[in-house]
């Protein structure tokens, strides 16, 4: 019975490596290509060719820290007035849907072209808003910003130009961070999204591949959306969904890393848990969606390798968090089972994994820091393990997202609280959206803290010393989930001020 179980340990850990390997692959060829890309890099031009009607979206619901900060930006967005309309598409059930209103009439008598779109229910959540708020727009371009965003003024110059190619139905910019340096928790965000931004996005179009409109900074043109079949609530990620089909369909999207979008990053561990969720189950669901369309279409074996392994990226975190947690009793079957020596020198193949994951980030790092060369490599030798850390302490939140989302489970939107954070570090946070209830989610993260602590013990034990470093990234992960988790509930809590369904 226990060479069975052994057996079935093995196996599971082998399938979970051997994913984690073929993910590297894919992403060591993004690399290249972004590297290869970067060589030709040329001055972004910001003259505008032309000057079509532009109308820009602004999803919002219960916004009440960001609404003002964000309306002042586009209000201030430097294209001529009368080719540019602003839609505040409002689902708010608390005073944020009263203060809109008033920011409004003030900008309306500056003479900002600029509406006030509110719908009796949410349904369709944010894909619902842009949809029903698209039926009324005028602008042949679609800009879109979620509530955290502070659009620059010369961001639809920036971008339009790019539509002067008739093929493309949608361009990108890059997030920069307005609270990056806040704390250590928006600080390795910030690696993690730089990572996706630089290499992810930057690699693929550079290469031909297919790229997603991240939800927010970005814009589209609107016969793109509507010939893709418009906005569509079946996934929480009607953005990588509508992404998918438009270009199955034919259309280019175009990613500009030199335009940059201000955006603020969750401050609070259950703030990006929240997110991360949506994220990971989002990106299951429509893996589950456009899989076998992507796999039975005309593209070529490249895009559809990119393709595939670009949507169901997120079964990394499932394989993640099986290593870690099959990583301990694989200690006692190495020192107990000597027949599988063999396949334990198999499995160290994944020492390429590790080091494609570094270059990755180094490279984004590198990228996005200020300094040189030998100013960053301490900075980054400090940040990547802790970065490293946080993202396995998530694995078991996001694996069940992931899960969940193959699974056919449904569940509503969950908006991320945002704080209109300064730049400033701030260490107490007042924000009535925030959830502070004691969850199951928190206690497993707890037990697994203890778990992982007492696989270094017999680690070091047994003397294993090579699954020391994994088994003490993921103690660290787990506890510093598990501590911010406990600290937010000292919050002080706001009640919400309610204004109707």
């Amino acid at each position: 019975m226990m060479d069975v179980a052994v057996n079935v340990i093995m196996v599971v850990y082998g399938a979970a490596m051997l994913f984690i390997f073929l993910h590297s692959i894919s992403d060591a060829h993004l690399i290249y290509h972004y590297l290869k890309a970067s060589q030709k890099e040329t001055g972004l031009s910001s003259s505008v060719i032309f000057q079509p009607k532009v109308t820009v979206q602004l999803p919002l619901y219960n916004e009440m820290y960001v609404a003002e900060r964000l309306l002042n930006a586009v209000a201030s967005l430097s294209y001529p007035q009368q080719q540019l309309e602003i839609q505040v598409l409002d689902d708010s059930t608390d005073e944020t849907s009263t203060f809109i209103a008033d920011k409004i009439k003030a900008l309306r008598s500056s003479g900002v072209n600029i509406q006030h779109i509110q719908r009796n229910n949410r349904e369709g959540y944010k894909a619902g808003a842009l949809k029903n708020g698209l039926s009324k727009a005028s602008g042949e371009f679609v800009a879109i910003f979620d509530a955290d965003f502070i659009p620059s003024p010369d961001f639809i110059q920036q971008t339009i130009p790019s539509f002067s190619d008739s093929a493309v139905g949608m361009v990108q910019t890059r997030w920069s961070h307005v609270n990056k340096n806040n704390s250590l928790l928006t600080n390795l965000q910030a690696m993690a999204l730089d990572g996706h931004f630089s290499i992810e996005q930057n690699g693929r179009n550079a290469a031909g591949f297919f790229i997603n409109f991240n939800g927010t900074a970005g814009v589209w043109r609107k016969q793109c959306i509507i010939d893709a079949g418009n906005w569509q609530a079946d996934t929480l990620t009607e953005d990588l969904d509508l992404s998918y089909r438009a270009q199955l369909k034919g259309w280019k999207f175009k990613y500009l890393e030199n335009v940059t979008a201000p955006a603020e990053l969750p401050p609070l561990i259950s703030a990006l848990k929240s997110q991360q969720f949506r994220w990971t189950k989002g990106g299951a669901e429509t893996a589950k969606k456009h899989l076998k369309t992507l796999l039975f279409s005309r593209q070529p074996f490249n895009v559809k390798w990119h393709g595939v392994f670009h949507l169901v990226n997120n079964l990394g975190f499932v394989s993640i968090i099986t290593c870690a947690l099959l990583t301990v009793p694989l200690l006692f079957v190495k020192e107990h089972y000597p027949s599988y020596s063999l396949y334990f020198k198999y499995v160290t193949f994944t020492v390429f994994s590790f080091f494609v994951f570094g270059l990755h980030y180094s490279i984004a790092y590198s990228k996005n820091s200020a300094g040189t060369i030998s100013n960053k490599l301490p900075g980054f030798l400090k940040t990547f393990p802790l970065f490293m850390s946080l993202y396995l302490g998530l694995s078991l939140n996001n694996a069940i997202g992931v899960l969940e989302g193959y699974f056919g489970k449904k569940s509503g939107f969950i908006r991320t609280p945002k704080f209109n954070m300064t730049g400033k570090k701030q260490n107490t946070f007042s924000n009535q959206y925030v959830q502070q209830k004691l969850s199951w989610l928190t206690i497993t993260e707890g037990l697994f803290a203890l778990y992982f602590t007492y696989g270094i013990v017999q680690a070091v034990y047994l003397k294993n010393y090579v699954s020391v470093p994994f088994l003490l990234m993921a103690a660290t992960g787990f506890i510093m989930v598990f501590v911010w988790s406990m600290q937010e509930r000292k919050m002080k809590k706001i009640p919400v001020k309610q204004t109707g369904d």
